[in-house]
């Protein structure tokens, strides 16, 4: 079955998820052909019990528009994630989480799949695009930030808004321009 890669960017209001919730995320669909399939979006209520960690939201709040962007509209976490969970299993391929950092976001995404939709489609997995250029680049892990990446790989994807979809349309071209690049490497080789 073919890849379907989900670039996927996440607001939140802490480090972790259960004490500290997902406001806002969003995933662009991309096929085995690196084109835009779909885009999923969605700002979530806070968990019912959760606190807000003071220093994350205080950084939150000062971005007053992205702030205001996963503010808008919040939904209950049980139907978006059972309609993110459909969405994903509707994309015509196995679907691949991809992420920058992919622990933390996989993380949250992760729990609240298992937690409201009882299921995720993602697997026990996840593709970290820190990672993937630490190995193009044949440098050490801290030496694969986007700072380090060549200024090619970006394209226009150096926006960085901290507005769920802007920010994963931007980690899927950045991820589409490094296939590429990789797909490349490897004919060159051999």
């Amino acid at each position: 079955m073919a890849e379907v890669y989900l670039a996927t960017e996440l607001e939140t209001d802490g480090p972790i998820p259960g004490p500290h919730s997902m406001l806002s995320f969003a995933s662009a669909a991309y096929g085995r052909d690196r084109a835009l399939l779909s885009t999923f979006t969605v700002n979530l209520e806070a968990l019912p019990g959760a606190e807000a960690d003071p220093s994350t939201l205080a950084w939150r709040k000062s971005k007053p528009e992205a702030w205001a962007a996963c503010r808008a509209s919040p939904e209950a976490a049980g139907p978006a994630m059972n309609r993110y969970a459909a969405w994903l299993e509707g994309l015509p391929g196995r679907p691949v989480y991809v992420g920058y950092p992919a622990a933390s976001g996989y993380a949250f995404v992760s729990w609240y799949l298992h937690r409201y939709a009882g299921r995720n489609p993602f697997g026990r997995g996840a593709m970290d695009l820190r990672t993937f250029a630490m190995a193009m680049l044949h440098k050490p892990y801290h030496r694969s930030t986007m700072r380090h990446m060549p200024d090619e790989w970006y394209r226009e994807a150096r926006l960085h808004t901290y507005v769920a979809l802007d920010d994963a349309l931007a980690l899927g071209e950045l991820l589409c321009h490094m296939l590429e690049v990789w797909k490349s490497q490897r004919t060159a080789g051999g």
